[in-house]
């Protein structure tokens, strides 16, 4: 169900999914944390109680997103209950104990804390986040409330890798324009996009240093959803919260 295990940091927690562990049948088996892919409502509503009582969290206190590859970013005290998600790919916290989370299938999920100042953060970079600036406003956003970048501790989890994330040579160079740092070749020599070198890059421009990253492509591994790979498929989730 757990990717790895959580990453405990200073009482800032990290947790990062697999597709194993839970009730959805195929093309979504079996965790499939996503609610927006065609999957049966009740099945991704059980998954999701799964893995928050698998990361010791109440499935009532996560904070999902209604991801839209743009830069918009919330913040939250509270999750959305009956109200709708609305369109965002970060959300910011200062709630202790309230987990939030991302869903990705090859794009690259961002967690950040800052366990002195209490602020928690979870971006959605994909490409076209990646190029919009998700990140930096990510960031921006910990920083009006409280967050220091020396202090910020930054995850990236499962994601498609520079070598297996094929893009047309012009799609590539728009990219590069923005964020040279994402300028790619796939392992057969074709033009690519490595949107984790490019979300690091971002997040060491803005004096992040405590920086790790997953070494799973999502692309090559069976046990993670790629929405490249297989089309349709299911979500795994990142997940951030702080010590109450």
């Amino acid at each position: 169900m757990l990717h790895d295990a959580v990453i405990s940091v200073n009482g800032a927690h990290f947790a990062f999914t697999d597709r194993w562990g839970g009730v959805s049948a195929v093309p979504y088996e079996e965790l499939n944390l996503g609610g927006a892919v065609g999957d049966d409502p009740e099945a991704v509503l059980a998954n999701r109680g799964l893995a928050a009582k698998s990361l010791g969290l109440d499935p009532d206190a996560v904070v999902w997103m209604n991801q839209v590859h743009g830069n918009d970013v919330a913040e939250v005290d509270e999750p959305w209950t009956d109200r709708p998600a609305p369109p965002l790919d970060a959300v910011v916290t200062t709630r202790r104990g309230l987990a939030l989370a991302v869903l990705t299938a090859d794009c690259t999920p961002v967690l950040l804390a800052d366990p002195v100042a209490g602020v928690a953060a979870a971006a959605h970079a994909g490409r076209p986040g990646l190029v919009a600036g998700i990140v930096p406003a990510a960031v921006d956003a910990m920083l009006l409330l409280g967050a220091e970048p020396e202090r910020i501790i930054a995850r990236t989890g499962p994601a498609v890798c520079g070598r297996c994330y094929e893009v047309p040579e012009a799609m590539r160079a728009e990219v590069a324009d923005a964020v040279p740092e994402a300028w790619s070749e796939t392992s057969w020599g074709t033009p690519a996009v490595d949107v984790v070198a490019g979300v690091h890059a971002q997040l060491d421009a803005l004096g992040v240093r405590d920086r790790q990253r997953s070494a799973v492509c999502t692309l090559e591994s069976d046990d993670h959803f790629s929405y490249r790979r297989d089309r349709t498929t299911g979500r795994i989730a990142g997940y951030v919260w702080l010590d109450r």
